[in-house]
């Protein structure tokens, strides 16, 4: 299924996506679209430039002080949102819970049909942003960076895929579909530009050269 590959072909793949959705004719590897379309690699390289190059710093770090999985919508929090945006077919319950549906995960290409073996992915996982400045935030920031729809930084995957990738940054941890990489590494830019973080010079050496083959 058509993923982000080339820059030349950004455009040509979204019309072509849309296409084929409206068609109704996208299975599950064509939910990994639902992730807010990352930078370009140019507008990625141009934005990784800018970013502070500092030493991580995890003093302090809990996880609770980034308030996650807030209600969205109606009965719906941000993990049953994202669960309905990146599944096929998704039916939900008067509590907004997935009963049914397909879950693609574009970090491994594994299909699944129950939710419970979906975990929603922080890309840019919370204490990597505590190490690299959210320390500083307040507790309101930190919950809208734990929540956030809108840039790329929340997306469905195996949750054992997840649970392994932990708070690594891209020098030490990929996903193991390397048609993925440039996705990756333009929306872990686009988090960070974003949110004005840090990165540490192996991150930094790491987007660069990911982003170089993009």
């Amino acid at each position: 299924m058509p993923k982000f590959y080339a820059r030349r072909r950004l455009g040509f793949l979204a019309a072509f996506t849309g296409l084929i959705a409206s068609a109704g004719l996208l299975n599950g590897p064509a939910a990994s679209a639902a992730l807010p379309t990352p930078v370009s690699a140019a507008t990625a390289r141009t934005y990784l430039a800018s970013l502070t190059v500092a030493t991580e710093n995890r003093t302090g770090y809990d996880r609770d002080l980034f308030p996650h999985w807030i209600t969205q919508s109606g009965a719906c929090n941000t993990r049953e949102t994202v669960l309905k945006r990146d599944g096929s077919g998704v039916v939900t319950d008067s509590s907004c819970a997935a009963t049914s549906g397909s879950w693609y995960s574009p970090y491994d290409g594994a299909t699944w049909s129950a939710s419970g073996d979906v975990d929603i992915d922080h890309l840019v996982p919370l204490a990597e942003a505590w190490d690299s400045g959210a320390g500083s935030w307040t507790t309101s920031r930190r919950q809208s960076f734990a929540n956030d729809l809108t840039r790329p930084q929340l997306l469905a995957v195996t949750d054992n895929v997840n649970q392994a990738k932990g708070d690594q940054d891209p020098a030490t941890w990929m996903p193991s579909r390397t048609a993925y990489h440039c996705t990756y590494v333009r929306a872990w830019v686009q988090v960070k530009y974003y949110y004005d973080l840090s990165v540490d010079s192996a991150e930094k050496s790491a987007l660069q050269s990911r982003l170089a083959g993009c």
